[in-house]
């Protein structure tokens, strides 16, 4: 398996010259975080993760999991380097600092994470949700149970989980038969099964509180009578230290295709002590905060993913030597080329590299809005953030991952035979990939929500707000003669979304099977146009350096090639994804159950 190697100058690129992310601080109070101190941070994270983390990475996948008597045992290394991970700090990294954390904006912990990810996928799946628990306790817990658990959960003594799933409630959550009776107490007894609970038990830490969703006795029907409950492994004591066991168990694991170091568990509570958390009935409500940060997360998963599959993919075709190709001018009669050499190739290589840092901008982007509606001292800037940010999570949960799952099966493409066994390596990506479609709300379900409820749900608010960013960045940008390959181009794309949306919208008003029938293709499409934009500021950037002479001039050369090859051989994508989404229902809609054989 190819060493991984922390793409810290992009990494630098996309956060510095891009997005201004000393800037971006400094608006939020955040003097402190200076460029050098932000490029300290990175080049700590990249020593972590790749000679702490990566090493896990194959014995993680070729061993995984294991549920014994005791509980379950992770694969060799795990532990280990959970414990170097609390002992450095990263844990508490962007956590309160009122509960023994760094401080540090949420927004940073993206760049930080994606090395991390990469490094070990399933490994640090074993923190990842605890800071979305965290962010949930915080802002709904009481004050007693965020002074009880959140310094153990913020220095990452103890990890946390979300526990929705049932095997009748998937997406519809409306249907979970999870029971939560009041003890007489002020606590209460939480009886059911949960299912594909990641981290639900292992060995790394001493306890791990769940965050369960429960009906109680008198809960309406529907995923209007569903409470969110604190339930603890174990029980704290008068210490605060992990006490008596709580009925809390892992039944089973399951088997997956992918991300084999993770635990993924169903777990059972039998008669489990709980702790409500917020108000009766408005459990989905409190859930969301955490379910948002983690789609977040989970683009970030399939940006990892792919930064590691396209690195590899590099490094073969760099080194493997099949064939003569053509007009290259490679060929001396004596030895084949070298694969890069090759023009299909390099159509692959570039396909992933135009996607990878394209994404890595956006991802990034959705980061900062994070921080700016959290911490802006404008509180308009804060309530543009937040939409922002309600209107990119879906695109960068959904877009990005199936982007991942592309970028690492054009991985194994390009390592041809030697990418499908696994001696390579190169097929864990795609294998890990895979499931960042499917959890925290399906790609579909992202659809969904961006169409149905961001968009349409907003009155068009959203779509306005995202489209405005755009349109601003083509009008500051109109006169440069440097960007008439991108700016142009980009100005018509976002003419025709925004004639796309409100078509969709009116057709949608006559039929709701409208909504559903254009989601997916209308989010892939505004995927593209957030990453055309992305690669135009990209090119920007690129074109203003070039003419100061810079250090490097052939990486800014190379960014403005990649980013014409997004333009004209990706972004065309856009187009057939505006065509399906106005086709309409019909064609989806009209053929019978019974008819699909």
């Amino acid at each position: 398996m190819p060493a991984y190697v922390a793409p810290l100058k992009d990494v630098r690129f996309a956060l510095h010259e891009v997005l201004h992310a000393e800037h971006h601080y400094a608006e939020l109070g955040r003097d402190d975080l200076t460029r050098n101190f932000i490029d300290s941070v990175l080049e700590e994270a990249a020593r972590f993760a790749e000679g702490v983390i990566a090493p896990t990475n194959e014995p993680g996948d070729r061993i995984g999991v294991k549920l014994v008597q005791d509980g379950v045992v992770t694969p060799p290394g795990f532990r280990e380097a959970y414990e170097r991970f609390v002992e450095d700090g990263w844990a508490a990294l962007c956590g309160p600092e009122e509960f023994g954390g760094q401080g540090l904006p949420e927004g940073f912990g993206g760049p930080v994470g994606e090395l991390f990810v990469s490094a070990n996928m399933a490994w640090k799946m074993y923190s990842g949700l605890t800071d979305s628990a965290i962010l949930c306790l915080e802002r709904h817990a009481s004050e007693e149970l965020k002074n009880l658990y959140l310094p153990k959960m913020v220095t990452g003594r103890w990890t946390g989980t979300m526990c929705l799933t049932e095997s009748q409630a998937g997406t519809d959550l409306g249907l979970l038969r999870a029971r939560a009776e009041p003890d007489g107490e002020g606590t209460y007894r939480i009886n059911g099964e949960k299912i594909f609970i990641t981290s639900g038990e292992h060995d790394l830490t001493e306890n791990i509180v769940h965050l369960v969703l429960a009906r109680l006795p008198d809960a309406p029907e529907g995923t209007r009578g569903i409470s969110l409950f604190l339930v603890p492994k174990r029980l704290p004591d008068a210490d605060g230290e992990p006490g008596a066991a709580n009925g809390v168990r892992c039944a089973r694991l399951e088997e997956k295709l992918g991300i084999h170091g993770s635990a993924t568990c169903a777990m059972s509570f039998d008669g489990s002590r709980g702790w409500l958390i917020g108000e009766p009935h408005a459990g989905l409500r409190c859930m969301f905060v955490m379910m948002n940060h983690a789609r977040l997360w989970v683009g970030l998963q399939g940006l990892a993913q792919a930064e590691r599959s396209r690195q590899a993919a590099v490094d073969y075709a760099r080194d493997r030597r099949q064939g003569r190709a053509a007009g290259s001018g490679s060929g001396d009669g004596r030895r084949p080329a070298l694969l890069i050499e090759h023009a299909d190739v390099r159509r692959m290589l570039l396909t992933q590299k135009a996607y990878v840092e394209g994404c890595r901008v956006l991802t990034y982007f959705a980061g900062m809005q994070m921080d700016k509606a959290a911490h802006h001292p404008d509180a308009a800037e804060r309530e543009r953030a937040a939409d922002l940010l309600a209107v990119l999570t879906p695109v960068v949960k959904a877009f990005v991952t199936d982007m991942a799952v592309e970028v690492t099966s054009l991985g194994i493409q390009v390592h041809g035979g030697y990418g499908y066994i696994r001696e390579t390596g190169v097929e864990q990506y795609l294998r890990d990939a895979r499931i960042a479609c499917i959890y925290e709300g399906t790609n579909g379900v992202q659809a969904l929500d961006l169409l149905g409820r961001k968009v349409l749900g907003s009155g068009g608010k959203l779509a306005r707000l995202l489209g405005g960013l755009i349109g601003a960045f083509c009008q500051n940008h109109a006169g440069y003669e440097e960007l008439a390959d991108f700016v142009p181009r980009l100005a018509g794309l976002l003419k025709e979304w925004s004639e796309a949306t409100e078509s969709v919208a009116q057709r949608a008003a006559r039929n709701a099977d409208e909504i559903g029938a254009a989601a997916v293709d209308y989010l892939q499409f505004t995927g593209h146009l957030c990453l055309a934009w992305c690669w135009a500021k990209v090119a920007a950037v690129s074109i203003a350096a070039l003419k100061n002479q810079p250090e490097d001039p052939d990486y800014h050369r190379a960014k403005l090639a990649t980013a014409r090859f997004f333009f004209e051989r990706l972004l065309p994508r856009a187009e057939a994804h505006l065509d399906a989404l106005q086709s309409g229902a019909g064609n989806l809609m009209q053929l019978p159950a019974e008819h699909f054989g």
